[in-house]
C-alpha cells in the first residue's frame, strides 16, 4: 500500500515541486539575466518587430535542451531527474501559454482578457513592457503576477519613466489584434 503511493507520490511532488520552482527561476532569470548580462539576447524582446521568431526564443532553445539532457540523465542513471524534466517541460508549456500566447498573442488566435487572474498576467507583463529599455522594470515573473495597483506603485517609484497609457490601451485596443 505504501510502496504503491509513493510510486506516484515522489513523481507528482517532483514535477509539482520543479514548476513552482521553475516559476521562481524564470523571474530571477529574467532579472538578472535576461535585464543583466544576458540583453543582448533579450533586447529582441523588448524591441518592436514583425518577425514570428526574436533572437529571445534562444532562451527558450537553451531550456529545452537542459531539459531533454534531463530526461536523458534520469532514463540512464537517476530517475528522479526524469521527473524533474517533465516538471520543467510542463513549465516551458505554461510559458508559451502566458507569455508568448496570452501577453504577446503569437497564436493565430488573439485574445485579451477582460478579467480576473488571466487579466492580471497580461496587464502585469504590458507594464513589464512599459518601460524603454532593460532598467526600472516590474513584473518579471511570467505565470505569477503582482497585483497591478502594487506594480504601478512601482513604476511610479522608479526614477525612469514609463508609457503612462500601457493599460489604457488595452481597455481600448479590440481583441482580434496582435501586439
Amino acid at each position: 500500500m505504501i510502496q504503491g503511493t509513493l510510486h506516484y507520490l515522489v513523481p507528482a511532488l517532483l514535477v509539482t515541486g520543479t514548476v513552482l520552482f521553475m516559476e521562481w527561476f524564470a523571474a530571477w532569470s529574467h532579472e538578472h539575466i535576461m535585464h543583466g548580462w544576458g540583453w543582448g539576447w533579450h533586447k529582441s524582446h523588448h524591441e518592436p518587430h514583425d518577425e514570428g521568431l526574436e533572437e529571445n526564443d534562444l532562451y527558450a532553445a537553451v531550456f529545452a535542451v537542459f531539459a531533454v539532457f534531463l530526461f536523458w540523465v534520469g532514463a540512464t542513471w537517476f530517475w528522479p531527474i526524469w521527473w524533474i524534466a517533465v516538471g520543467i517541460s510542463i513549465y516551458g508549456v505554461l510559458y508559451f501559454f502566458f507569455h508568448d500566447g496570452l501577453v504577446h498573442q503569437r497564436w493565430p488566435f488573439k485574445y485579451i482578457p477582460r478579467k480576473g487572474y488571466f487579466k492580471r498576467v497580461y496587464q502585469a507583463h504590458r507594464l513589464h513592457h512599459a518601460v524603454e529599455g532593460r532598467d526600472g522594470c516590474v513584473s518579471f515573473g511570467f505565470v505569477y503576477a503582482e497585483p497591478v495597483d502594487k506594480l504601478v506603485k512601482k513604476l511610479h517609484d522608479n526614477k525612469s519613466g514609463f508609457d503612462q497609457g500601457a493599460l489604457a490601451q488595452d481597455e481600448q485596443r479590440p481583441a482580434d489584434q496582435g501586439r
